[in-house]
């Protein structure tokens, strides 16, 4: 092969690689600018519209709600196909589908992309699966003792809230608690460290008088 067309292929990759990191990067950004509410009008609509989601789901089936919002997505489509197709036949133009950009565009998933994202939702659920089975296996006494807690405490919160409930709770302070946090953040990070520091020294005299607990080794 010729060493021009080599190296303007691998800087074509290398691009492409580039292109695809960056891309990754400012959508990660774009989330947490949404949930800080750096552009208030984009932050907005999504809260409203996930607020409404969540709020359809409380009063109506999941069946409903998602027929509802295909009929009401076609229902839009539908009418402006027509309106174009009317227009287009008084006016006697030839502009063509309405929306043939988008029918060409290609929605198909790259087998790379599917396969990275399998990869990396594999890698997650092994590490998931290894924790559960040390959890519940009782590997170390003291974590296995506070999952019980959290699982106790749960089942007062599953009595109180259902699903949905937790979700539009969920919701709120994901769009409530980063602005909050963002604007106090010495004071909140001082308790922080002041509570954690209680917890830890709690959890370290309680794991040395329990028989059979597990002492870890701190690692860097």
């Amino acid at each position: 092969m010729d060493p021009m067309t080599q190296s303007a292929q691998i800087s074509s990759s290398q691009g492409l690689a580039d292109g695809q990191h960056l891309a990754a990067k400012e959508s990660k950004l774009s989330v947490k600018d949404l949930i800080h509410w750096r552009d208030p009008k984009k932050s907005g609509l999504v809260f409203g519209l996930s607020m409404l989601l969540l709020l359809s789901l409380a009063a109506f089936s999941f069946i409903s709600v998602v027929s509802y919002l295909l009929l009401a997505l076609l229902c839009v489509t539908i009418t402006f196909r027509i309106y174009k197709s009317v227009v287009q036949a008084v006016q006697k133009s030839s502009d063509g589908h309405p929306f043939k950009t988008l029918i060409e565009k290609d929605v198909s998933i790259p087998p790379e992309t599917f396969r990275k994202h399998v990869d990396s939702s594999l890698t997650h659920i092994n590490r998931a699966l290894k924790q559960m089975s040390r959890l519940f296996l009782v590997e170390d006494l003291v974590d296995s003792l506070k999952l019980a807690v959290v699982m106790w405490l749960f089942t007062y919160v599953g009595a109180v809230f259902n699903g949905i409930t937790i979700l539009i709770l969920a919701d709120i302070l994901l769009f409530a608690v980063p602005p909050v946090y963002e604007k106090n953040k010495t004071q909140i990070d001082q308790y922080i460290d002041v509570i954690r520091t209680q917890v830890n020294t709690t959890m370290a005299k309680l794991q040395e008088k329990l028989p059979g607990a597990v002492k870890r080794c701190k690692t860097e």
